[in-house]
């Protein structure tokens, strides 16, 4: 202790003889730098999109059950119970991107490199999709296509019999109403929005979001670690938003608490979890939130809003980076 005692008083020692050329303080142990520091600060009154548990029996839902095992998707359905707040946040404020157009798929939590880039939650998941240099999953294929995905086909196959996508007054489909999807559809629907692209909404399935459902439904080879590694960034660069009511408050959320934790825990990170995740995918749960209501013989919904502009290959004409933000923000 008395090195580091010493070390303070040098350091406030020069901070005075030198002015403003003294760097900032800073926490060492916890943060890259001053500016990681500040971040951590701006973030730790968010809210978090916790993760869900599936916990069915062998014989319940097996349709689901039997998909997430061939996709050997199971720790990735069985996350931690509880979360460790401080490690999340500390490894968001440190995954702060301070250099524009750099992607350095990595964070700092207490003096411990944390990569998250797709191969390192490959591996973590347990799960290793096969794929050539440069060469993309059959899901990634599509969605970069014109032509990739029939729309016609997602909504026969997510839909109950008889409805179809929302749709706008120029008849273009926007987004699929929770009351329109068959039980196997919102029941991934659920999934998705808590361990895969987390989000709080969940009245509807936006179309980008439907192509993944459709995708996964068809057997259709899909990089979850790219597409987890890829929200992460995006939560990581998240810019703060006023609470509407609350001005003190800020709105954004961060994704993955639980798998964060862990990920910290696997690389020697000590640990406290304390905070829990959300109710776990249960066969009450699935008959409480994921059975349609609506009757058959209702008419397809509008859509309540004007949609974003349709994007053909929304890939290619706005980015990546874009439209990453437009899949996981949805």
């Amino acid at each position: 202790m008395a090195p580091r005692k010493l070390s303070a008083k040098r350091s406030r020692k020069g901070a005075t003889a030198e002015g403003t050329s003294a760097a900032p303080k800073f926490d060492s142990h916890r943060f890259r730098s001053a500016k990681h520091q500040q971040r951590f600060e701006a973030i730790k009154g968010w809210s978090f999109h916790r993760e869900r548990r599936v916990q069915l029996r062998d014989d319940e839902y097996t349709d689901f059950q039997e998909e997430i095992a061939r996709r050997r998707w199971t720790s990735l359905v069985t996350p931690m119970a509880k979360f460790d707040l401080d490690i999340v946040l500390e490894f968001y404020a440190n995954a702060w991107p301070t250099e524009e157009g750099v992607w350095d798929m990595r964070s700092w939590v207490r003096d411990q490199w944390i990569p998250f880039n797709a191969d390192a939650l490959s591996q973590f998941l347990g799960y290793s999709l096969v794929l050539e240099e440069g060469q993309e999953c059959e899901y990634s294929q599509r969605r970069n296509r014109v032509d990739g995905f029939d729309e016609e086909a997602i909504a026969r196959l997510l839909c109950i019999p008889g409805q179809d996508f929302a749709q706008t007054a120029a008849r273009r489909r926007v987004r699929i109403m929770r009351t329109n999807m068959t039980t196997l559809t919102q029941t991934w629907m659920m999934l998705l929005f808590s361990n895969i692209l987390p989000s709080d909404h969940n009245s509807d399935l936006p179309l980008p979001k439907c192509q993944l459902v459709y995708a996964i439904l068809t057997r259709m080879s899909v990089h979850v670690a790219q597409l987890i590694a890829d929200a992460i960034y995006l939560f990581a660069g998240m810019l703060p938003t006023r609470h509407p009511l609350d001005p003190n408050k800020s709105n954004r959320a961060l994704g993955f608490p639980a798998l964060i934790t862990c990920l910290c825990q696997s690389f020697g990170v000590p640990v406290a979890p304390s905070k829990v995740i959300r109710p776990p995918i249960t066969r009450a749960f699935i008959e409480k939130y994921c059975t349609p209501r609506q009757t058959q013989g209702d008419a397809p919904q509008a859509a309540d809003a004007p949609p974003p502009p349709h994007q053909a290959d929304p890939a290619k004409s706005f980015g990546m980076e874009r439209y990453l933000q437009h899949l996981v923000r949805q």
